[in-house]
């Protein structure tokens, strides 16, 4: 078997949040769609696999990838001998950058590969893994930032009615996070991301300010995020678990995270760092150092499903970050979706659900 042709697919889904749809967004441009960059490898003999690679603002360079540098290197070789072709892809393009666009698109290629291998096996892809720890996966919600305390507020009860019990903030001021505690009580688990803000002056400082609202952790509280020394000093002296690790590409950034005692929970996103092949490595290493991996999946594709399958093999006490978006039409159906605050573990071959062609087809891009 060998791969034929390899296809990016951009989809883009309109969608709202629950609240104001001005709220402020990242990378400099404020999103009114969720845009997906779907990998698509068919083989010569018809088995297709989907992979995602991210994503959002820079997708055009991460296509750019895909169709001019990985691409061309993949066509004609075994899709079942992952991580030879893997790493020889890492080693060849390594001078373009050991993350961004050009891992971005190894990602998608992995996630897909892996799809492909559970399909020609017939079993899914958590089974190749060695198992499956449970039929459904606990999730939070992730909700965008509202900043509005009243808007956060609504949401945290919104999410909480649909059955979350875990519920995690992007906020970056003390008020909003308080409106989220008083609307959940005492029994929920609330998180906060706020996506590298802080210098570690600023960041001690906002630790103790947050502190009297039981935060589960406090997500990449400082500036650059690759300043492991600084998240540890603020792991140990700020009274709240530390979490971080979207942001790091390679298994050797999360070797070096957790020697340097940085995290409580690390988080590896599938689409950013490797695919499958990647993150079950964090996994492993984590375990070795007493840390707790929870992926990083913001998505709803591929890159969702490689996170479920992973962490459905390899998790302790993982819980799934799922997208709190109400979307105007989902890649995979009402499947796939938490219900009670629990995902299912797909169990059809591969990643074991199909995305629907007529959404691809009706809000595919270019």
């Amino acid at each position: 078997m060998k791969i034929q042709t390899i296809e990016a697919i951009l989809v883009s889904l309109p969608y709202t949040t629950g609240g104001s749809e001005d709220a402020e967004a990242w990378g400099g441009k404020a999103w009114r769609t969720a845009d997906t960059l779907l990998v698509k490898i068919t083989t010569d003999e018809g088995l297709i696999g989907w992979g995602e690679a991210f994503g959002y603002n820079a997708i055009p360079a991460t296509r750019a990838a895909i169709d001019h540098m990985v691409a061309p290197l993949c066509i004609g070789r075994d899709p079942l001998q992952i991580e030879p072709l893997l790493l020889e892809l890492q080693q060849k393009l390594h001078i373009f950058g050991r993350g961004g666009p050009v891992t971005y698109a190894l990602s998608g290629i992995d996630i897909a590969l892996w799809d492909i291998a559970g399909k020609a096996a017939g079993k899914p892809v958590h089974h190749l893994l060695g198992g499956c720890r449970a039929a459904a996966l606990p999730c939070y919600a992730s909700l965008i930032r509202y900043t509005e305390p009243k808007v956060v507020a609504a949401n945290t009860e919104r999410a909480l009615r649909q059955g979350f019990r875990n519920v995690k903030l992007h906020e970056i001021e003390v008020a909003p996070v308080r409106a989220a505690r008083e609307a959940a009580g005492d029994d929920v688990e609330i998180m906060l991301d706020v996506n590298c803000p802080w210098s570690l002056r600023e960041a001690l400082d906002m630790a103790q300010r947050l502190e009297p609202y039981r935060l589960r952790w406090l997500e990449e509280p400082v500036w650059p995020p690759e300043n492991y020394a600084g998240l540890a000093h603020v792991r140990a002296m700020g009274g709240i678990a530390i979490a971080a690790g979207e942001n790091a590409a390679t298994l050797l950034h999360y070797q070096q995270m957790f020697e340097a005692q940085a995290v409580d929970f690390a988080q590896p996103s599938p689409t950013k760092m490797g695919g499958i092949s990647e993150l079950r490595k964090v996994f492993t290493l984590a375990a070795t150092h007493n840390v707790t991996v929870m992926p990083h999946s913001f998505y709803d594709g591929p890159g969702l499903l490689a996170a479920v399958h992973v962490n459905a093999a390899f998790g302790q006490g993982s819980l799934v970050e799922w997208r709190y978006f109400d979307l105007q039409a989902r890649l995979y159906g009402s499947a796939g979706v938490p219900q009670d605050g629990f995902i299912a573990v797909p169990t059809g071959p591969g990643l074991g659900l199909e995305p629907d062609p007529d959404v691809i087809a009706r809000y595919r891009v270019g």
